[in-house]
C-alpha cells in the first residue's frame, strides 16, 4: 500500500510503500474527538503513528510500538514531542 507520511528523519512529506497487517499494527477503538490515535504500526525500522482527522501519519525512526507499550497515550506523547521541535 501507497501512502503519504510526514518523516521526522527527513521533516518532510513523502510516500512510501508498506502493508498493514494484524501482526504490525494497533487499532485504538476508544477514542472521543478528532486528531486522537487510532493506530500505530512497526514500518521500516520505526512507528507510524495515525490520527483520525485529515493529518498525515507522522513516522518516527528507531522507535517501535513495543517501545511505546503499545499504549494509545505513550504515542501521542511521543508524537507531541516531535511536534514540538
Amino acid at each position: 500500500m501507497s501512502m503519504a507520511i510526514l518523516n521526522t528523519a527527513k521533516s518532510r512529506l513523502e510516500t512510501v510503500d508498506f502493508e498493514i497487517t494484524k501482526q504490525n499494527t494497533t487499532w485504538f477503538d476508544e477514542y472521543e474527538k478528532d486528531y486522537e490515535v487510532y493506530t500505530i504500526s512497526d514500518i521500516n525500522g520505526g512507528i507510524l503513528i495515525g490520527e483520525l482527522g485529515y493529518s498525515y501519519p507522522v513516522w518516527i525512526d528507531d522507535i517501535s510500538r513495543a517501545d511505546v507499550g503499545y499504549d494509545k497515550q505513550r504515542a501521542k506523547e511521543l508524537l507531541d514531542i516531535y511536534r514540538d521541535l
